[in-house]
Parts: C-alpha cells; structure tokens; sequence
C-alpha cells in the first residue's frame, strides 16, 4: 500500500480551513500512509495556528508546517513540492494538492490511490476528478451567486467543474480500457507521482492564478497524461459575495492576459472569450458613437437573450434537483454580465501589463 502526501496551501483561510482538516481526518485511507504538508502564507488571522494544533494533534504519519515566503499559490505549492521531494527515503509515492477553500469526502485519497493504478492495473500520471462548487451559507444571495458560478453561461463549459451522476461512493466506476478513459488538459486538485515532480519540478513562480494551467501544460508536452476518474471528487467554496466574485474574475482574467506573454502555449481559446465580449463591447459604441448603431443594439439583443435563456436553464436545473429557487435569481443576467465584464477587462488589463511585466522581471 502507497504512502500519500497531501499539501494544502492557505492564506487568511480561518473559517474554511478547519472544516477542510475534519476531512482530512474522515480519511478512509489508512492514517499511517498519509504525510500532510501544510502551507502557511504569513496569514493574518487564525490560520497558522489551526494548522499548529493540527500538526499537534498527531494521528498520521506525518504533519509539517512550513511558512510560504512567496506569500503567492505558486511558491507555496513549490515549498510543498520541495519538502515532498526531500524525503530521502522516498516513501511517499504520489502527492496530492488540496485547495483551502474546498472540502473533500471521506474515501478521497483512497480514490486517488485506486485511479493511479499500478503496473499490473493501469498506471496513471495524474489523477483528478470534479470539483463542483457549493455555498458558504443558504441565504438566496449565496445561492444565487453559487447559480451563476455553476452555470456554463457563468463560469466554464469544462466539465470537471460539476457533478457527475457516477460520482457515488456506493457504485464506483471501473474502466479496464484506457481507450474509454477521460483524459483532460487540467484538473482540479490533483494527484501528481513522485516521477512527475522529479522531473518537472514545481510550477513557475511569475505566474498568479495560471500557474496550475502552465504545470499542466508542461506535464502533457513531457509525455505524461492527466486522467479525470468519474469516481474522485471534491468541492470548491463559492465566493460569498459579488464583490468577491467579480474580484476573483478580474483577477483571473488578468493572469490569463498576462500570461500570454510568458506562456501562451498552456492559454485555450474559451479563456479568451470574456475578453473577446469586451472587445466587442468597445467597438460597437465606437461604432454607435461615429452613426452606426445598430451593431451594439444586435450585440445588446444577443447577448441578454443568452443571459435571459441561460439564467431560466439554471433555474429549471436547480428545480430539478429538487431545490428551490432564490427570487433574486431574476438578477443572474445582470450577474453573468457584470462576471463576463470584469473577466474581460482584467484579461484586457493583463495583456497591456505584459511590457511591463517583461521589464521587471
């Protein structure tokens, strides 16, 4: 039975975090074959001291905390990587990076052993699954904000990003052929093997928010496959607020631009379609304002015709599992457009960076 390093990297995570390490915990997967690294990025609330009582706690083969001089996800996640690269008797066999903000079943790592397979089995690189997100709290705002962040319209048609009906701890999934097996670009929190890590080191520490999307990148151009197994999930906290929301979006979309100028390869098309939609927008006033108006008048109909038939998809989906829907529901075309909006502009905002991003460094 392979031993397990499981990292997680936090920042002012005093409210989530504990709820992430009673998971941890919960673990079906032998204690005694689980090293957890834990991540401190020189917070300023509780959270180095929830992962001290942690460590304090014993329990599994071993608990470290290490501060993360960085204080960004990319150097954090390589002062995990070096400290699991480090151990000289190599028996940890794979690592796993575990999200702050998110939450994980009992039988997650088990998962993770199970779809890394082995030489008499089918042996993967890395292993991922999916990774819905949930609410913080069951007000109608946070559920309305949770709608749009699940949404396709909202967020990504990627499908790792939500639930599938195989995901059940009772009938797992079994795929002998690697033919049917779900291969993907990237995935969320993901288990790397030891082999991995050795020769690709950890993940470019001039990249926010992208740095896993270049890792990824790399790891697939070196050979290496990344396999989503229908039977691994976990979850991702929503962000709790609009402003939030559209900070995180901003935020992304900035590091997408700016990453074009570092590392194009690992960027996709759809990343680039919020900042297209902003595009667009900038061109038809031009347009409107010289005498032309009828193009932003067709973008305006399109546009909230999709925001309107998407926001209903949403609301009949939720129905559908049974939930009911918030009334402010009714604004999610307002939010898809203030989401797309921020995520353009930070994208816009990103490439315009990319001399300067040059010069210093």
């Amino acid at each position: 039975m392979m031993t397990i390093s499981l990292a997680i990297v936090a920042y002012n995570e005093e409210k989530c975090l504990p709820l992430l390490l009673e998971d941890i915990r919960e673990q079906s997967y032998p204690h005694d074959k689980i090293e957890i690294l834990l991540v401190d990025s020189f917070s300023e609330d509780k959270t180095k001291e929830e992962m001290e009582s942690f460590a304090e706690e014993g329990g599994f083969r071993q608990i470290r905390v290490y501060d993360n001089p960085g204080c960004r996800q990319s150097t954090g996640w390589n002062v995990a990587i070096r400290e699991f690269l480090a151990d000289e008797s190599k028996t940890s066999a794979a690592l796993v990076r575990v999200d702050a903000h998110a939450r994980i079943p009992s039988d997650f790592i088990q998962r993770c052993v199970e779809a890394l397979g082995d030489d008499n089995t089918c042996r993967e690189d890395v292993v991922g699954g999916v990774r819905p997100t949930i609410c913080e709290s069951d007000s109608a705002w946070s559920k309305t904000l949770w709608m749009a962040e699940e949404s396709m319209f909202g967020s990504s048609t990627s499908s790792i990003r939500r639930m599938s009906d195989q995901n059940t701890e009772e009938n797992p999934v079994v795929i002998e052929d690697p033919a049917d097996r779900n291969y993907v670009k990237t995935v969320f929190h993901a288990c790397y093997r030891r082999e991995v890590l050795e020769k690709l080191g950890g993940f470019r520490e001039d990249l926010g928010r992208t740095e896993d999307n270049e890792f990824h990148y790399r790891i697939r151009n070196n050979g290496y496959r990344i396999y989503c197994s229908p039977n691994i999930y976990s979850e991702q906290y929503v962000r709790p607020t609009l402003r939030g929301m559209l900070k995180q979006k901003a935020g992304n979309g900035f590091w997408i631009g700016r990453t074009l100028g570092i590392a194009p390869g690992c960027i996709s098309l759809y990343h680039l379609v919020p900042f297209a939609f902003v595009m667009a927008i900038l061109t038809t006033i031009v347009l409107c304002v010289i005498g032309y108006p009828v193009f932003l008048q067709l973008l305006t109909a399109v546009y909230a015709s999709a925001a309107v038939l998407m926001a209903v998809f949403s609301a009949f989906s939720m129905q559908r599992n049974r939930d009911r829907v918030p009334p402010t529901a009714l604004l999610l075309p307002v939010i898809f457009f203030c989401l797309h909006v921020s995520y353009g502009a930070g994208t816009l905002i990103g490439l315009l960076s990319i001399p300067f991003g040059r010069k210093k460094k």
